[in-house]
């Protein structure tokens, strides 16, 4: 049953490639009027995911509902009504940017003016100049003011600021901050968790073709139990240790990893006294120790053992 408040809905969706499962009976619903990040590390089903609720696949099964509607039924409507940046965007390179914003334009009954895509994207400087001189930054926003020149209700962005410099990337954020105030709906998938925290108002990590978390970022952090992350590199860990440290005074949470052990902390200045005073006990040579706030990067990883960017 469709929801007016909902801008996409899908239960139970499932995508196979012969043996492969790519998503695994996923639900998901993305509020009209909200950023939804889509979290997860490569080969999680985050781009087959969102390539299903753009049409742009089939699913082998499951329901999806986009603003309301369905692919099967309602195509021609929900095409006039989506924007999408790709991962990999491709455009013709002797052409100039009003010219790739004019094709693109020419392709629905309704959308925003040139000259306002253009600006909304700041490219003003670069209108008359051909898609091969365009940076990797500017060909970037060109691709999203391909999405955007339809005037959508709702805009999918995969990883749209990958490989980019941090100033492209805070243009780029700038853009989808101003899409989102004039009421339209974004679903982004991101390696960056800055992005997320900063663009998202909840996100969904996916591991496996699953949901494995969902809420704000707010939500999810305070989920680790503390707000600070203690970082201590071991050269040799065991279980032993590892049950010690969790056991502390104001340790809230301990992780082994290749490099040592992470702590999620409530209270940093109890906490780390005691950690100390085991690892002294245990007699463990102690190389090195940091702390940093605790970040969806590590939410992720206490999730899956695995780090965003493998």
């Amino acid at each position: 049953m469709s929801s007016p408040e909902l801008a996409v809905r899908c239960k139970d969706l499932v995508k196979r490639y012969a043996d492969v499962v790519a998503v695994d009976g996923l639900d998901l619903e993305v509020h009209r009027g909200e950023c939804f990040g889509l979290l997860g590390p490569n080969g999680a089903g985050k781009t087959t995911t969102v390539e299903i609720l753009e049409g742009l696949l089939e699913p082998t099964s499951g329901e999806v509902e986009i603003l309301g509607k369905r692919w099967s039924t309602d195509e021609a409507w929900l095409r006039e009504r989506l924007g999408v940046s790709l991962q990999l965007t491709f455009l013709p390179e002797l052409l100039t940017v009003r010219e790739i914003l004019t094709l693109f334009r020419s392709l629905y009954q309704r959308g925003r003016s040139i000259d306002e895509t253009i600006d909304l994207v700041l490219l003003r400087e670069k209108e008359h100049a051909r898609y091969a001189t365009l940076s990797g930054g500017q060909r970037q926003r060109l691709a999203v003011a391909c999405a955007l020149v339809s005037q959508p209700s709702l805009l999918f962005l995969d990883e749209p600021t990958t490989g980019l410099d941090p100033q492209s990337r805070r243009m780029l954020w700038d853009v989808i901050v101003a899409f989102k105030k004039s009421g339209g709906t974004v679903v982004l998938t991101t390696h960056y968790m800055d992005e997320a925290d900063k663009l998202c108002d909840r996100v969904g990590v996916v591991d496996r073709g699953k949901s494995i978390a969902l809420g704000t970022p707010k939500e999810l952090i305070g989920s680790l139990g503390g707000d600070r992350i203690v970082e201590l590199s071991i050269a040799d860990v065991t279980d032993g240790l590892v049950d010690a440290l969790r056991a502390a005074p104001g340790v809230q949470a301990a992780r082994a990893h290749a490099l040592g052990v992470s702590l999620a902390a409530s209270e940093i200045h109890v906490a780390l006294p005691a950690v100390l005073e085991v690892l002294r006990q245990s007699g463990v040579d102690l190389t090195d120790l940091s702390t940093h706030e605790a970040t969806l990067e590590d939410v992720f990883v206490t999730l899956t053992g695995r780090a965003l960017r493998e």
